[in-house]
């Protein structure tokens, strides 16, 4: 399994580094031919509207579009901005891949970020884990063929559909790979079907 993490902003070494703590090959995508090679890939956190323009710049944009509509994508933070289908009052198109509706810097500016302990349910077992909150989204509507995954308080702050897995902070930041494992799982799944 070879799972790509783009890598053109944001903290995409955190993640790449927690791939390989897991022992999978990770490829860091930058270009389409890149993304071509890969099984799964995660968009990472990082500053979405940048994201979307060197994405765009570098011809990413669409082949990522079909990439999550075949195979699975991870997207965390700014990831998760980008592959939502609505996000009121941002200026940029999404890849609208998840019927999710998505409030950017929900939380308020970077001085309010924080960390405190998220409510997972993964492949039906309860789990707790640290949520790094980042300048973080939140998930302020999921249409039906969204499976909520966790939460923090009474915020979604993990959710599914076929392909694609989100969540509104850094899982890499932390030294629990419970989501990275999870996405695998999916990745997997997904390579066998």
């Amino acid at each position: 399994m070879r799972i790509g993490v783009l890598a053109v902003q944001g903290d995409f070494g955190k993640h790449r580094d927690m791939l390989l703590r897991l022992d999978i090959e990770a490829l860091l995508v930058r270009t389409p031919q890149a993304l071509a090679q890969c099984d799964g890939v995660i968009i990472p956190g990082g500053e979405s509207t940048t994201l979307t323009t060197v994405m765009q710049k570098h011809g990413l944009w669409q082949p990522l579009q079909e990439f999550g509509r075949r195979k699975v994508i991870f997207g965390t933070c700014a990831g998760l901005i980008i592959v939502a289908n609505e996000v009121p009052g941002h200026a940029h198109s999404t890849l609208d891949l998840i019927d999710i509706t998505v409030a950017r810097n929900a939380y308020g500016r970077q001085v309010d970020s924080f960390i405190d302990t998220v409510k997972l349910e993964l492949q039906g077992a309860a789990h707790t884990m640290e949520g790094v909150f980042i300048r973080a989204p939140k998930i302020v509507a999921c249409g039906n063929s969204v499976h909520i995954l966790g939460h923090y308080r009474k915020d979604v702050v993990a959710a599914e559909n076929e392909h694609i897995l989100v969540c509104t902070f850094h899982p890499e930041l932390t030294d629990d790979t419970a989501l990275h494992r999870y996405f695998l799982h999916k990745v997997s799944r997904h390579l066998h079907d």
